[in-house]
């Protein structure tokens, strides 16, 4: 990725798989550059940028069209190109995630929505403008719940099935510009808000014990398929879903004794 600009919006903290992807991109050679959501977000994001050596941190709050507005004028004020934009953000109301699926609050959905499922089109939108020349790639971060059931996962299921729709369909839209836009779906990872999944803890040891791998997902294994898709290696893959999650999702039934 030598002489490549990628922006990375998501990364929370050093345990985030924005953070893995980051230091991936870096360590190919890229140029990174990171935002944050809101002043408390943004001396921690800072602090890591340091260590990266990150030298450009943007705020964007991607629920503010005038935040994605102020953060498109300010690259292209810069006279700044993107070949790579990663989307690392989702959320969902934790009382959402801990109680049935069918007591989803309306609130509740909605938001899980428009925070995990509608900022990628926002994102897109507010972004292609500045790879259009070049074309690049678009990245988002996606988990098996969207297409099974996955117990206490709930509104983020749906909200992620909602996700990787809107990758095929601006992956078709936005494919003659040359910008390819694809998801990794990620095994389960100990990230700061997957903490927010009830029993969470037992989805890990049961995903080591099940996957045909043996092991859960290492962020650094996402971060390098990040790199794949983001570089001339993916050039030819665009509106997919990429597993890489030790091979969990060919699994069905376990037996176990």
């Amino acid at each position: 990725m030598e002489g490549k600009v990628a922006l990375v919006l998501g990364l929370a903290n050093r345990w985030s798989i924005a953070h893995a992807i980051a230091k991936a991109f870096i360590r190919e050679g890229a140029q990174v550059i990171l935002t944050y959501q809101g002043e408390r977000q943004k001396q921690t994001v800072e602090e890591l940028a340091a260590e990266l050596k990150v030298q450009q941190v943007l705020p964007c709050d991607v629920t503010q069209d005038a935040q994605l507005d102020a953060l498109a004028n300010e690259l292209k004020g810069q006279g700044t190109m993107l070949n790579a934009v990663v989307h690392s953000i989702a959320f969902a109301n934790r009382e959402d995630l801990s109680r049935p699926f069918l007591e989803t609050s309306r609130a509740g959905f909605a938001l899980a929505q428009d925070v995990s499922a509608y900022s990628l089109v926002a994102v897109a939108r507010a972004t292609s403008p500045r790879m259009a020349a070049t074309g690049g790639a678009l990245i988002t971060m996606t988990y098996l719940g969207s297409t099974r059931v996955v117990e206490n996962y709930n509104v983020m299921g749906v909200a992620k099935a909602s996700l990787e729709a809107s990758v095929r369909y601006l992956a078709a839209e936005l494919g003659p510009s040359n910008i390819r836009v694809n998801a990794i779906s990620a095994g389960a990872v100990k990230t700061t808000s997957a903490r927010g999944i009830r029993d969470f803890s037992k989805m890990l040891e049961g995903g080591a014990k099940v996957a045909p791998l043996r092991r859960n997902t290492d962020p650094a294994e996402v971060a390098d398929a990040a790199v794949f898709l983001a570089s001339d290696l993916g050039r030819g893959v665009t509106g997919n879903i990429i597993y890489v999650d030790a091979g969990m999702q060919i699994m069905g039934f376990a037996l176990t004794e």
